[in-house]
């Protein structure tokens, strides 16, 4: 809330000198020098110049490495002010107040140039350009003073870098030397490239990594050692062996003896004990009263009578976590009491899973925001039984209630209050339930990540206050599965919807009779849907400065019904439609891109200064047996998540807008269209512990493919869609708890479809989670 304040001159002016006042005050006091010992002074930091009479390879990325190095770092400063240090003056002396907690919140203890350590830090710096082939440098440093204030600048003078001139792989005829020959074709040294104690390491880690996936569990990358000759004209040569200190166990592969599966694993166990059940080589424990052994073994991927492979260790390890029916999963190997089989050696597996409970019960209220503007109170009872047919099948049922509300400022829209109960159930099945395809091994043996087949149904009663009631049915089958962590897919061969009207309101049948295309698209909530959905997100790789997320849907409905029908000539109704069961459906087509990006300002991971951008495109298209598409699949756009200077469905399609009293009433069932497109900027900023700030953009809007004469200017066009979308901006405020973000939104309208906003009042937006 704001209240204008006049000015008058003279108070303008008494109120710019005593701005100006304060200004100088607060440089004087955040400039830091005054809190300096007598005899000290300020450092402020250090400078790094490499000179080389020769061109100094990645010069950029050994000027950083050198950088690194350099201690202490300096007080952080902005504009010339160091506030740090202010606010550490305030706490000097005290244990507790104000003073002391401002201290030690947000001070800093002041940075001496008498606590630097040159010679240790051109130690550092002598060893850093060594590491990188650099072996005879020189490193001088040099103090600058200015007032209380110092700096210190390091010179690195270098020659021509050390060159590799020739690498040689082990040489003796032994199985250890010939697995590690095989991997140079992959190797990270390259003749010509200047030597490198980074890549040599590396390599080193390269060349386990894949002996690992050999068989040699006991080898380690401190086995290997690296030769090096120098050579004239700044070159070396390179020879690579196994250490002789090497211990036999370490240069030999294992295959795999026992493998003991134990489902029930305790701190006290004791299942071992018991006599095991013997499945497909397999050890299995303790019985198969919760689990099928055939449901757990198609997750483990480590073999009796098999080679030793990290690979397939780790992939066992994620794929039976995966299930979600185990807290702990652990593996352990150890020698076999076997005897050694020729060259290798022989381990034993044991796998360690403890369950979490068989069967639970959780309610839980929720706060509902819903991408139509919807906001309420909520109640969720849901009942989970982990292993439902004792193959680690998840049996998941929940009873939901809601009730929501839309709130728009001066407006009296019909239906704008809704309450809903619904209870729906799901199964998913922990494999594809389907024959392998030649593209697609339905066990994905490659995977890390469990397969799922899902099958899912459901009723939900709505009532929309004023305008209807209606019954909701939806029955599913589907697939989802992962090749890799980023990536996901999912597949509905089969997606059930049926929406049937209940009982309608006489203002709301009134608005059904005058609007034709929204009467379609209420008759016709008969969905024979199938669906693909590409997923793919990079914010899972947490190190990455930038993220991509990109998720693309392929939608069909009707196209088999209606190409059966038509080949067998079936009957239309009086409206010239096919239907089933009396009920006519629902044919179109609809694809929905959506392409994220994210860039962290901060090279520091944990940062939340970034750029978040988003673009969405959808388009529905109706045919044959539809003219618009179900109300259910129509686009709207503004709201919370959507273009934050509009209301939900408070803009479009293309430029209509209601002008009538009886039109503004039904806005809300209107203001839908068949295409979509939308753009959002946003700039984050952490602002302290739990509270985050940003700076956004939005536009974007819904066109028809089809005209409608009840609202004019909603058809699209491709000359002019780009002058038609609205926009909005503002400023947020997160609250950010990790696990719950409570976000206030709020944005004024720049622009509207049809060009100047009516009302220019901005809105606030509260919501749960990110907008993207």
């Amino acid at each position: 809330m704001s209240f204008p304040l006049p000015l008058t001159p003279s108070l303008r002016t008494a109120g710019l000198r005593g701005l100006a006042a304060g200004a100088l005050l607060l440089i004087s006091a955040c400039s830091g020098t005054r809190y300096i010992p007598e005899k000290e002074k300020l450092y402020t930091g250090s400078t790094v110049k490499l000179e080389s009479k020769s061109s100094i390879p990645n010069e950029a990325s050994l000027q950083t490495e050198l950088e690194a190095v350099i201690t202490p770092k300096p007080n952080g400063s902005f504009l010339g002010m160091r506030p740090k240090l202010y606010f550490w003056s305030l706490g000097r002396n005290k244990t507790k107040g104000l003073g002391h907690f401002l201290a030690d919140r947000f001070g800093e203890k002041p940075v001496l140039l008498s606590q630097v350590d040159t010679t240790k830090v051109k130690g550092l710096m002598t060893n850093r350009l060594y590491n990188n082939g650099y072996f005879k440098p020189v490193v001088h440093s040099k103090v600058e003073t200015k007032g209380r204030t110092a700096r210190v600048d390091y010179n690195a003078a270098v020659g021509r870098p050390y060159l590799i001139k020739k690498i040689q792989f082990p040489d003796r005829d032994t199985l250890i030397d010939r697995d590690i020959r095989a991997t140079q074709g992959e190797s990270l040294l390259k003749v010509g490239e200047p030597y490198s104690l980074k890549n040599f390491t590396a390599e080193r880690v390269r060349i386990d990594a894949i002996l690992k996936n050999k068989g040699y569990y006991e080898f380690a990358p401190d086995y290997l050692l690296f030769q090096v000759d120098s050579t004239e004209h700044n070159q070396v040569d390179v020879y690579l062996r196994v250490k002789a200190s090497a211990p036999p166990r370490a240069t030999r592969p294992y295959v795999l003896d026992r493998v003991t599966l134990n489902t029930d694993y305790r701190l006290e166990d004791t299942t071992t004990n018991q006599r095991p059940i013997l499945y497909q080589g397999y050890r299995y424990y303790p019985d198969e009263k919760m689990f099928k052994a055939k449901a757990i073994t198609n997750a483990v991927f480590i073999y009796p009578d098999s080679l030793y492979r990290r690979r397939r260790s780790d992939q066992t390890l994620s794929r039976l976590m995966s299930l979600g029916t185990f807290k702990f999963v652990d593996l352990k190997f150890r020698p076999s009491t076997a005897p050694d089989s020729g060259k290798y050696g022989k381990l034993d597996a044991l796998v360690r899973m403890t369950q979490v409970p068989k069967k639970s019960l959780r309610a839980e209220v929720m706060l509902v925001s819903k991408s139509n503007g919807f906001v309420g109170p909520g109640v969720r009872v849901q009942f989970r039984n982990r292993s439902a047919l004792r193959g680690a099948e998840q049996l998941l049922v929940n009873v939901v209630g809601t009730f929501e509300n839309q709130t728009r400022s001066g407006s009296n829209i019909i239906g704008l209050t809704s309450y809903e109960l619904g209870v729906d159930a799901q199964l998913l099945v922990p494999r594809l339930i389907a024959p392998n395809l030649p593209l697609l091994d339905v066990t994905l043996p490659n995977s890390d990540f469990q397969p799922r087949t899902t099958f899912g149904a459901g009723y939900r009663y709505v009532e929309r206050r004023g305008a209807f009631q209606e019954d909701l049915f939806h029955l599913n089958y589907g697939y989802t599965w992962k090749t890799r962590i980023t990536n996901e897919q999912e597949l509905r061969p089969v997606d059930l919807q049926y929406i049937r009207l209940r009982s309608v309101s006489e203002e709301f049948q009134g608005l059904l009779n005058e609007n034709m295309f929204l009467a379609n698209s209420f008759r016709q909530q008969f969905i024979l849907g199938s669906s693909y959905r590409y997923t793919y997100n990079q914010q899972v790789l947490e190190q990455r400065r930038n993220q991509i997320f990109f998720s693309g849907g392929l939608e069909l409905s009707g196209n088999l019904a209606y190409l059966l029908q038509s080949l067998s000539g079936a009957s239309t109704n009086e409206r010239g439609k096919h239907s089933l069961f009396g009920q006519e459906y629902s044919q179109y087509t609809k694809v929905d891109l959506e392409l994220r990006n994210y860039f962290r300002i901060s090279p520091l991971p944990t940062s939340g200064n970034k750029i978040a951008t988003r673009l969405l495109i959808g388009a529905g298209m109706p045919y044959k047996n539809s003219e618009v598409l179900p109300y259910l699949k129509q686009y709207g756009i503004g709201g919370p998540n959507s273009v934050r200077a509009f209301p939900a469905r408070g803009i479009g399609p293309g430029t209509y807008r209601p002008v009538t009293n009886e039109q503004a009433r039904t806005t809300f069932y209107d203001q839908v269209g068949d295409l979509r497109f939308e753009g959002n900027l946003e700039y984050r900023q952490d602002l302290m512990p739990y509270f985050k700030g940003a700076l956004f953009v939005d536009a974007g809007n819904i066109w028809l493919v089809n005209d409608d004469p009840t609202r004019p200017g909603g058809k699209f066009s491709a000359g002019s869609f780009l002058k038609e979308l609205a926009v909005g901006a503002g400023a947020g405020l997160r609250i950010d708890v990790q696990f719950f973000v409570i976000r206030f939104d709020y944005a004024i309208p720049v622009k509207a479809p049809y060009g100047a906003p009516e009302d220019k009042t901005g809105r606030l937006n509260l919501a749960i989670g990110y907008p993207f």
